[in-house]
């Protein structure tokens, strides 16, 4: 099934330097109608039939590693926010509120694809809490959100740009589960890695794109996703334990002004705000550099130039190399200390601002 709507777009950017205005501001849609996050058996056999098919039945490994309740804790934290997110939009395109308008056919396509959508993001969520719970873990409990959307253009948009992150951290996640004896659990997400790539080229046909964004797709990490969820969309203070997940957080990397490659605009700008007793004014560019993730290439890292210091908020300027390295695709931005990275856990390793997330066609 294919809707008629085709949204415009060839390049986004995500920032928190000028979002665009939240429809709801500080949202919780929890609990839902159907119980979610804590069903019942008959409620979940109903989202089961939502999202036209079954949480897996097969029994759960007998032990985890302290790395896999890591990530089972990331997944569950990102499912809840992505089950929301559907929630709300599921909401807005069926009363048609301003901005999410449709005429009667396209709005019934679009409701059953994302009834089945938000159903499938719940299914994700239980599974891994359900793990948690298995291991005798503190389930993650929901928060409350802000989503930076005011039409269905800039939110499927949005959905594109965190569903690029998610296929990138998916690699990092199977890859930790695998390093540390957790075979099965790799296995099984395997075929949530899939999923999320149907929904994503959704997502961008309706920008006009190509469905498929890449040879090779974007890395990312851990500390990507969990850092990028708490600065953009999770409001200060209302997730119960999100405290029990062992990942860093940094301080935000906001993008001022993006890349503009129509325009040979082959720079980016960016803000970052230093905290505690640290003084902007001792800031030297020797001593930061920036980071750019990109498919499946060894990290590019650039030299900054400060543009202004103000009280602890620093800009800086720094090349965006897109026709060196044909940087298509997602690519993750990070303030960093260090020259020469390997890998993109390099990099989060060495992070002290991001990330920032850029999307060029």
């Amino acid at each position: 099934m294919k809707l008629s709507i085709i949204l415009g777009g060839l390049a986004i950017t995500l920032s928190t330097a000028a979002p665009l205005a939240p429809r709801v501001v500080d949202y919780s849609p929890f609990p839902l109608a159907d119980g979610f996050p804590n069903p019942s058996q008959e409620q979940i056999e109903a989202i089961q039939q939502q999202a036209l098919g079954t949480l897996p039945n097969s029994p759960p490994p007998p032990t985890i590693s302290a790395e896999g309740i890591t990530n089972l804790q990331l997944i569950a934290l990102n499912e809840i926010f992505e089950v929301a997110f559907f929630t709300e939009l599921l909401a807005n395109v069926t009363t048609g509120c301003p901005g999410f308008e449709l005429d009667e056919t396209e709005k019934e396509q679009l409701v059953e694809i994302l009834t089945a959508v938000q159903a499938q993001e719940q299914l994700h969520a239980l599974s891994a809490n359900t793990a948690l719970k298995n291991f005798n873990v503190a389930e993650i409990l929901p928060c409350e959100y802000n989503f930076r959307v005011s039409n269905l253009s800039s939110a499927l948009t949005l959905a594109s740009t965190f569903t690029s992150l998610v296929l990138g951290t998916l690699q990092d996640v199977i890859e930790v589960f695998a390093e540390n004896g957790d075979a099965a659990l790799a296995a099984q997400l395997s075929s949530v890695v899939g999923q999320e790539g149907e929904q994503q080229g959704f997502y961008r046909f309706q920008q006009g794109k190509i469905p498929s964004e890449l040879p090779f797709l974007t890395v990312a990490t851990r500390e990507f996703a969990f850092n990028a969820l708490i600065q953009q969309f999770i409001v200060p203070g209302s997730c119960p334990n999100i405290n029990t997940i062992n990942i860093p957080q940094v301080g935000p990397l906001n993008l001022i002004a993006g890349p503009d490659i129509a325009q040979n605009i082959s720079t980016v700008q960016f803000e970052f705000t230093l905290s505690g007793q640290e003084e902007a004014t001792e800031v030297a560019a020797e001593e930061l550099k920036l980071a750019y993730v990109n498919q499946q290439n060894v990290p590019i890292v650039e030299d900054l130039q400060i543009l202004s210091i103000e009280g602890q908020t620093v800009l800086v300027q720094a090349p965006f190399p897109y026709r060196e390295y044909l940087m298509n695709g997602l690519t993750v931005a990070a303030i960093v200390e260090g020259k020469q990275f390997a890998t993109a856990q390099d990099v989060s390793k060495a992070m002290e601002f991001g990330p920032a997330l850029i999307i060029i066609n």
